[in-house]
């Protein structure tokens, strides 16, 4: 496959190819993936020419930026890993996939696994994995089968296993059902599921590079990220880095849902503005509505208000100024007809069901958010209650095991910030009693 969109910058959109989800049909069968998208040729050629350390060195001067939500630098936490030495490595493949809104990788797994299992080969050779655990959402069931029996045919053909491509490097690929959990999405839960127990996350330090799966050094990566470094590997990280925005560079896969004429999943350059997604990509407001917020990545991230995305562009870095997070770029549009309370009360519902309890901030706090906003969405609250959402947010970011409870707690906290009148239209005034005078405020 010639890559001829290799230096396609955001502002230019509309001639964008597409390199993760190329139109070719049936791309998921290793035989079309080998035969019309040089499947297989990247691991081929590193495995003959590249030491493992250059592998880690063009990843990250690619900077390509984890896809799962830290848009962190891949080649930089691979480096992280120690010197090989007598204990085993593994590589784990986050595929839990869970956050609402968020349809990403499921595309990939569907439509072009191969890139993701290449991907994964190319970071087993590179840090030296003994092998890499693809941890998949319970709910695919039928991605994982098709998974199976596309993974079936690279140990059949010696692409996985012992002595690959019949090189001395051997490693393998197992696929593992996730637990059902959204907690399992977080990197120490998910090793924990994967390992047999509770998914519950572990404290850090230590870290997975120095202690993780059964003890031993591990590195966790996003199915999409892993596919990137497949294209990064075939066609260098000049060419990757000249794709999308500058400091985050390449093509994503946005999940667009909501008020919109063409809501869908679509795969363009990063740092595309918000403003052009939604009206050119996905068609304008659904009934000539007007838009009041856009939540960028995912339930989790803060959302914006409608006069907050002016020149905002999809990636880390323009998102962090005006106010929230890239994520998993499963943006939600919501029109003007849209009650942010009732809203935030669906998202705290989720998040309190979530929460796996072992911190008392998070299992206690996502109750009471739920059970106040309820409050107000039936009319029963008052305005002292939206002080205390902001206490009880105060109360539990960064101050549990790992960022679940700051994942529950923004949405509120910046709901109620930018979207204020909403919740003060359905409080009551609040009531003070001050020895037989009564005082509203």
């Amino acid at each position: 496959m010639e890559a001829t969109n290799g230096k396609t910058k955001a502002g230019d959109w509309q001639n964008f190819e597409r390199i993760l989800l190329p139109p070719i049909r049936d791309l998921h069968k290793l035989d079309v993936y080998e035969a019309e998208y040089d499947g297989y040729q990247a691991i081929q050629k590193v495995l003959k020419e590249w030491e493992p350390g250059e592998v880690v060195n063009e990843v990250k001067q690619a900077n390509v930026r984890g896809r799962g939500g830290a848009a962190f630098n891949a080649g930089l936490k691979w480096s992280f890993m120690p010197p090989k030495g007598d204990r085993p490595r593994y590589l784990a493949c986050n595929a839990d996939e869970s956050e609402p809104g968020t349809y990403k990788d499921r595309q990939l797994m569907e439509y072009n696994p191969h890139l993701m299992f290449e991907g994964i080969l190319l970071a087993n050779y590179a840090m030296q994995m003994d092998a890499c655990y693809v941890y998949v959402r319970g709910e695919y069931v039928d991605w994982i089968d098709h998974m199976e029996r596309e993974l079936e045919k690279l140990y059949a053909k010696g692409y996985v296993g012992e002595n690959i491509f019949g090189s001395d490097f051997s490693t393998d690929i197992i696929l593992h059902k996730g637990a059902g959990a959204y907690i399992c999405g977080e990197e120490t839960s998910l090793m924990n599921s994967l390992e047999g127990k509770r998914g519950y996350p572990r404290i850090k330090p230590p870290f997975p590079a120095q202690k993780g799966l059964w003890g031993n050094p591990t590195t966790i990566n996003n199915v999409e990220t892993l596919a990137h470094v497949t294209l990064v590997m075939r066609h260098g990280a000049d060419w990757f880095s000249g794709i999308g925005a500058p400091t985050h560079p390449g093509s994503t896969i946005y999940g667009i849902s909501g008020h919109l004429n063409r809501p869908g999943v679509y795969e363009y350059p990063t740092g595309m503005l918000i403003t052009d997604l939604i009206e050119k990509v996905c068609g304008g407001m659904r009934d000539g509505k007007k838009l009041k917020a856009v939540v960028p990545g995912g339930s989790s991230v803060p959302p914006l208000h409608a006069d907050m995305i002016e020149g905002v562009t999809m990636d880390a870095d323009s998102l962090r100024e005006a106010g929230s997070m890239m994520g998993t770029g499963g943006m939600l549009v919501l029109n003007e007809d849209t009650d942010m309370v009732t809203y935030l009360r669906r998202v705290n519902h989720f998040y309190q069901h979530e929460s796996c309890g072992q911190c008392t901030p998070c299992r206690e706090g996502t109750g009471w958010l739920e059970a106040i906003v309820t409050r107000i969405d039936e009319g029963e609250g008052n305005l002292r209650d939206l002080d205390l959402l902001i206490d009880l947010c105060d109360q539990m970011e960064g101050r549990t095991i790992c960022a679940f409870a700051d994942a529950a707690a923004w949405p509120v906290r910046y709901t109620i910030e930018r979207f204020r009148e909403d919740f003060e239209a359905k409080c009551k005034p609040a009531v003070f009693d001050t020895g037989g005078v009564t005082i509203s405020a």
